[in-house]
């Protein structure tokens, strides 16, 4: 990465942007001449000297990375002093969370990505060499290829290292005196249902399933289909694959039989892991009934498997309910707890398969992302460790799911390799009501709160009494991962959930990536609401326009990364050439992240969305995020989602889809409004053809947006609709082709 030069001068400007001293404080606002310039320490001393004086207004920072320019006049908002409000405030972190953070200034962060680039072998090494490893890796510390045109892409970290991410998870957190400690609290659906594992007893348990599984045949490398909902048996049905070398692959609960067939078909498991059934909110889901019909369309196309392990989970349904089958199903309670409490580490190469995660693909076939066991490791924990400025005090709480990568890195694997307490969720954080969030932040003093922009706009619908009736005090820093997140929800977020004094970390990454790639990391760099701010250690991002050159500075194109970093996944399953040809071919030398982003003229990072969600109007290429912000900024729009129809006149158009804040009726009136706000913020060649009211959209039971059954919609292609079985309300559909003439 290219590092651009200190800027000439630092200038302290007014709210009006005025240069009078009389509005500035004590200091007044003056250009330093030539003479009295300071060193980039200084001048940061000297920001947080204007800080501490209430100063709230400054031009430049002294170093940026690639592509800054000067700051211009712009409100800087110093956490914990002001509200997040205005289009182009900055967000500086207070004095004293800086003072405590890991990455206190830019000048650190610079100085540690520099030398991540510059180094990358020494600087892995180091972070490494604080696991433990049966035998530490050779000479060569990683080797890559990302240019197709010189050889197939291959990427390893650490090959000759022996390590296990169990034992570095587990054992030697015990080892170190955090045996006692919480692992993980559990809360479940209902109100007052809750459980607690300390890292002793979580180890214990992890044991046990892991005996098991050696004793029905399980062995190194064989894989493990996990379809478990979010109680603590999921971590520790991945943890004890992990421990005996076995590969998992966790699919959501909330797949289909048949993708969930699907996937059994491609991985061939010794055995799969799952439960009778679970309450998500006021539903009761039968997955036992789910995985009898995958297990029994796998066994039609030639893949059976031996054994079904069904955790009973009696709150949701009984035995008696449940469809069993002889010599295949086991009740998990009735041989877990028989097996010893210790069991043998499977010593692995850092380059040995972890796990399998199934992602959506273009062609509809699920993608098999294989990731590998040491990079990933050193990866994760460095990324949780840093993006969220971990304490060893902090309880963090992710709202995701472990069928999906940031349950996998930032539920599981991340936060125990740094020996933190986890909050494991099993209901819909909107049950009973709109407060549970708040309610479990304050139950266990949650101070790390990390969840998705959806989960944000769909809180913001509701009264605010739902967050301030709770005291959230805990909470430290708060997270946003999944999509990009709209200003107006991001400062939603920032002033009411946060009340102002709480740095958001606003991750960018991919299941692919195996970890955050582009975030800020708190106490470090000011905010802008809505990006991602800068590159994480090791990783260097590149736009590139539709040619593959690289562009400079201020500009927008595709998002790729040069060179390898340690969590990169390694491969598809089974199908090598669909990984060169997905990640690779459309840009040689470069892994092609498929979103499309922007840099600003100072340097940071705006995701605009995937590049098969811009739309191309006119020659004009709109990214849906853009125009869902915009949208999303009207004081009556709980939410928006975008699509691509096609136009007999513009190539495409903009279909957009509007959830209304409740209680708001639908009105011609309102339409126009909410057109004329993505005219004034983007312009008029970005203003929707049409608006259709939604009283939902259809989401999974994560919270994720199912863009494709809106393009059918919006298409008129009703009849193409496909599997709708993983939404939270599938009723949501038909709600919303009634409306669509509306």
């Amino acid at each position: 990465m290219k590092i651009a030069s200190s800027s000439p001068l630092i200038a302290v400007v007014s709210s009006s942007g005025s240069s009078d001293p009389k509005t500035s404080g004590s200091l007044g606002s003056r250009i330093l001449p030539a003479a009295h310039r300071s060193s980039p320490s200084d001048k940061l001393l000297r920001c947080r000297t204007m800080f501490s004086s209430h100063l709230r207004h400054i031009e430049s920072m002294s170093i940026r990375p690639s592509g800054a320019g000067k700051i211009s006049q712009i409100n800087a908002v110093v956490l914990g002093e002001s509200l997040a409000s205005e289009e182009n405030d900055l967000i500086f972190p207070s004095k004293d969370f800086s003072s405590q953070a890991l990455v206190s200034s830019p000048q650190q962060y610079m100085e540690m990505h520099k030398r991540s680039m510059d180094d990358p072998a020494g600087f892995w090494s180091d972070i490494a060499s604080e696991f433990y490893w049966k035998q530490k890796w050779g000479d060569q510390v990683f080797s890559d290829n990302f240019d197709v045109r010189k050889g197939p892409i291959h990427i390893e970290w650490f090959k000759g290292g022996i390590t296990n991410i169990c034992y570095n998870c587990l054992d030697k957190n015990v080892e170190a005196g955090l045996g006692d400690k919480t692992a993980i609290y559990w809360e479940g659906n209902e109100r007052g249902v809750d459980a607690s594992l300390t890292y002793s007893e979580l180890l214990q348990q992890v044991c046990q399933l892991a005996n098991y599984l050696k004793d029905i045949g399980v062995k190194k490398e064989d894989a493990v289909v996990v379809y478990l909902p979010m109680l603590m048996e999921l971590p520790i049905a991945m943890l004890a694959c992990a421990r005996i070398g076995a590969v998992h692959s966790v699919v959501f609960a909330g797949f289909s039989a048949d993708a969930l067939a699907q996937r059994i078909i491609d991985c061939k498991p010794k055995a799969v892991l799952t439960c009778n059934a679970v309450k998500r909110g006021p539903k009761t889901i039968n997955l036992k009934a789910i995985v009898d019909a995958a297990l029994d369309q796998s066994s039609k196309d030639g893949v059976s498997v031996g054994v079904c392990l069904t955790y009973d989970n009696s709150s949701a349904t009984t035995r008696e309910e449940t469809k069993w089958q002889n010599g295949r199903d086991v009740w998990w309670q009735d041989v877990i707890p028989k097996y010893p409490t210790s069991c043998e580490v499977e010593w692995v190469d850092a380059e040995d398969p972890l796990f399998l995660l199934y992602t959506s693909g273009s062609t509809g076939k699920p993608k098999g992302v294989l990731h590998t066991t040491g990079g990933y490791m050193i990866y994760t924990a460095t990324t949780f460790k840093y993006a969220f400025d971990y304490k060893s005090t902090d309880v963090y709480w992710c709202t995701a799911d472990c069928g999906w990568i940031t349950g996998h890195s930032y539920v599981t694997y991340g936060p125990m390799l740094n020996g933190a307490t986890v909050v494991v969720f099993e209901g819909a954080p909107n049950y009973p009501d709109s407060g549970r969030c708040w309610e479990i932040v304050d139950k266990y003093k949650v101070s790390i709160f990390y969840t998705a922009p959806t989960l944000v706009r769909s809180l913001m619908r509701d009264d605010d009494k739902y967050v301030t009736s709770h005291s959230r005090k805990s909470l430290r820093v708060l997270g946003s991962v999944g999509e990009p997140i709209n200003p107006s929800a991001w400062r939603w977020f920032f002033n009411l959930v946060g009340d102002s004094k709480c740095p958001i970390s606003d991750t960018w990454w991919q299941t692919e990536t195996g970890g955050f790639m582009i975030t800020p990391l708190p106490g470090a760099w000011p905010q802008k609401p809505g990006s991602a701010t800068f590159p994480f250690f090791g990783v260097q991002p590149v736009i590139v326009d539709e040619k593959g050159n690289e562009i400079e500075g201020e500009c927008s194109g595709y998002l790729c990364v040069k060179g390898s970093w340690p969590g990169a996944f390694r491969t598809l399953y089974g199908d090598h050439e669909r990984y060169e040809t997905t990640y690779f071919k459309p840009f040689a030398g470069y892994y092609f992240s498929g979103d499309g982003c922007s840099r600003d003229k100072d340097g940071y990072f705006w995701l605009t969305g995937r590049v098969d969600d811009v739309i191309n109007v006119s020659g004009h290429r709109i990214g849906t995020a853009e125009v869902e912000s915009a949208l999303a900024s009207h004081p009556q729009c709980a939410e928006a989602a975008v699509v691509g129809v096609e136009h007999e006149v513009k190539g495409q158009g903009i279909y957009a889809f509007v959830t209304l804040v409740e209680g708001v009726p639908y009105s011609e009136e309102l339409r126009k409004s909410l057109v004329l706000m993505v005219r004034n913020q983007i312009g008029a060649f970005a203003s929707p053809d049409k608006i259709h009211w939604a009283p939902g959209l259809p989401k999974t039971r994560s919270g994720k947006i199912m863009r494709r059954i809106l393009r059918k919609i919006a298409s008129r292609q009703l009849e193409e609709l496909g599997d709708i079985s993983t939404l939270a309300d599938p009723s949501v559909v038909d709600q919303l082709i009634s409306l669509a003439d509306v």
